[in-house]
């Protein structure tokens, strides 16, 4: 059983250690049952502006066809956004939100594919789960008017994540002393909110909000001690694809599109800290990345190879 904080209850200075850990898996949240590898979240983004497929899916047939592929490849869940929230991006008009997501959410919803909605607005949440999202996924942490009542009245699962600052602002110059603790405390204060409200807490994933209002010192300080943040009590998210740390660490100015492999690296090791979800764009190279990545890792396999070689040795 996880072991949930009650609400009320404060982290500072008492965070688990650094050593490695398995961390709360998905089981039971948003439906799924007893897993070992993360769930993929396939990223949909019905936008003109996201950082890095803007414009691309746009068009409501073409994001539907986006997510139908990414289920195809392995998405487990769609998450499916019409507001960017990238660094410097404007507000959508409620309405013009709604309109770009709701026909997305239907569509995929009636293939009975599970599906989430990225929104921090209320409107947008109840028009999404009336078109038949099962999970939201709020970058606000259902801090926005009316949003905590909207969740608590449906039977959705829960992401709340982190950010300092609003889209617009946020990354002009982020600061915290203990970006680690201060996530956590955060994080777990807005879960024990939703607890207040009447959302059980198996309905509840966190998530650190890489790039929203951190540096890119942050950003790897708060992966470098993802354990910390997975050992919480809770499900973990961790939405690192393509973002602009990527190109930062590498030292070359990538674009988002060319950040595969930094990806795939970030997407690797949030695995071995014990995340439960990963919110990716390239799912089938995740995919592919996880299951190598987790033959290596296993000790069954290792008892396997370690047999097949003394057969070739003739043992």
């Amino acid at each position: 059983a996880l072991m949930h904080h009650k609400a009320g209850e404060r982290m500072t200075g008492k965070l688990p250690p650094f050593a490695p850990s398995t961390g709360p898996s998905a089981s039971g949240w948003a439906g799924f049952g007893p897993r070992r590898a993360p769930i993929l979240m396939g990223i949909v983004n019905v936008t003109p502006d996201s950082f890095s497929d803007g414009g691309r899916y746009y068009d409501a047939r073409a994001a539907i066809a986006q997510g139908q592929r990414l289920a195809q490849e392995g998405a487990e869940i769609l998450d499916v956004g019409g507001e960017s929230t990238r660094p410097g991006a404007t507000p959508v008009p409620l309405q013009e939100e709604i309109r770009r997501v709701v026909p997305v959410i239907e569509a995929l919803a009636a293939e009975g594919l599970r599906v989430s909605v990225d929104t921090r607005h209320a409107a947008v949440m109840e028009a999404a789960l009336a078109a038949g999202a099962s999970i939201i996924n709020d970058v606000s942490a259902l801090s926005g008017s009316g949003s905590l009542a909207v969740a608590a009245q449906s039977k959705a699962a829960i992401c709340l994540m982190h950010k300092q600052g609003e889209p617009h602002d946020m990354q002009f110059n982020p600061l915290y002393e203990d970006p680690v603790s201060e996530v956590a405390d955060y994080l777990l204060e807005r879960a024990a909110v939703c607890q207040s409200a009447g959302i059980a807490p198996e309905r509840i994933c966190l998530d650190p909000g890489i790039g929203f209002g951190k540096t890119t010192a942050h950003n790897l300080m708060l992966l470098k001690q993802l354990s910390r943040l997975t050992a919480l009590g809770y499900p973990l998210l961790l939405g690192a694809s393509r973002k602009r740390f990527i190109a930062a660490l590498a030292a070359d100015e990538s674009p988002a599109t060319a950040r595969l492999g930094g990806s795939l690296a970030a997407a690797i090791w949030g695995a071995g800290c014990g995340v439960a979800v990963l919110r990716v764009h390239d799912v089938a190279a995740t995919r592919q990345a996880l299951r190598v990545w987790h033959a290596i890792s296993q000790t069954e396999a290792e008892t396997e190879i370690k047999a097949e070689v003394r057969m070739e040795a003739g043992a």
